[in-house]
């Protein structure tokens, strides 16, 4: 795809949503949404109410939805009605990483952005907290194919909470948890002190940390930005419950079912993970997809709560440093009378 005149000359800074530039101004909670899942991973017209039902859910827990999208060869954060519908009905919209950004603006293209690309954009716009699915992470087999989500490369990166149900179960999940280690991304299991499995509530992979309260994680936040260093995003490990799990032992069969298959069609590269997602959904009659709903959805809430304790203690501290200036100047008035009184006290007093 060429470059163009037209294009090369247009600014390419984010274009903000008035509900969310109002936001950020005022330091009201926001949660970034990515939009790949609403363009790729769902079906047309079911993708759009999901969209709207998560952006709902943020909004009813008091924080604003800023869903991400690339639009035109401009990055949005946060989309109106009709750019929402836009994404979800766009047969052209095309799925970007965090490496596609740049090239994307450069043509004017449109496209949803993934995890990294979505994570990326929000930190770079001031957002602290991005909900999504389950993240990508080190392929099965690693050793011969060398296969491994962009995502983890780029969360070693970016200083952004993200609230995910652990990564995607057809992933290598103790490599992945290996490699998060190996790369600084801290993890926290909320309300669980296992790894969660994407569909399953549990991986059956230890965490380190365990945090119980969205006050909790925005104390981390904070003891984070405290330390400084390396930026590198905060992961928020939330299991789906075990109501809303898919059924394990299906789990199990389906998915050894799928490795085979795909060991057997000699599907490699980026067609591997589409391929065990769809033979997952076929072999679960949907169940998987509604177990990933189920896990996107609770994401989505926590994420809401996690930037609203955020927002109200980043307020907290900013009134007590108000505060503090207050008694300071206060101190500082008293002082400056009291040398003064002194003063007087001290000159001699003309004689008439």
């Amino acid at each position: 795809m060429s470059l163009n005149a037209s294009h090369s000359a247009h600014s390419y800074t984010p274009a903000f949503s008035t509900e969310v530039q109002a936001a950020l101004a005022t330091h009201h909670p926001v949660v970034a949404l990515e939009s790949t899942i609403i363009a790729h991973g769902l079906p047309r017209p079911r993708n759009l109410q999901v969209a709207e039902e998560l952006e709902g859910l943020v909004r009813s827990a008091g924080a604003v939805p800023a869903t991400i999208a690339v639009l035109d060869g401009r990055a949005h954060i946060g989309l109106d009605k009709a750019q929402l519908e836009r994404v979800a009905a766009d047969p052209a919209m095309r799925k970007l990483g965090h490496r596609d950004l740049a090239p994307a603006l450069a043509t004017g293209a449109s496209g949803a952005t993934t995890v990294s690309a979505t994570a990326f954009l929000a930190a770079h716009a001031g957002l602290r907290v991005f909900a999504t699915g389950g993240l990508g992470g080190v392929h099965r087999e690693w050793t011969r194919t060398q296969d491994e989500s962009a995502d983890l490369r780029l969360l070693a990166r970016t200083g952004i909470t993200v609230v995910c149900a652990g990564v995607k179960s057809i992933l290598d999940v103790p490599a992945t948890l290996q490699r998060l280690e190996t790369l600084g991304v801290g993890v926290l299991g909320y309300g669980t002190d296992r790894f969660p499995g994407f569909y399953l509530n549990s991986s059956g992979e230890p965490v380190d940390w365990t945090v119980r309260t969205p006050e909790e994680v925005a104390e981390v936040m904070r003891a984070q930005d405290a330390l400084g260093g390396p930026g590198a995003a905060l992961i928020v490990a939330n299991p789906v419950s075990v109501e809303d799990q898919l059924d394990p032992a299906l789990h199990d069969r389906v998915l050894a079912e799928a490795l085979a298959a795909c060991q057997e069609r000699g599907i490699v590269g980026q067609a591997v993970t589409p391929f065990l997602l769809d033979r997952l959904i076929r072999g679960t009659g949907g169940a998987s997809l509604e177990a990933n709903l189920a896990a996107v959805r609770g994401n989505v809430s926590l994420a809401a709560r996690i930037s609203g304790a955020w927002a109200a203690a980043a307020q907290h501290r900013a009134g007590a440093h108000r505060t503090q200036q207050r008694s300071r100047r206060r101190r500082t008035r008293q002082r400056t009378g009291t040398r003064r009184s002194a003063d007087d006290r001290r000159r001699p007093s003309r004689r008439r």
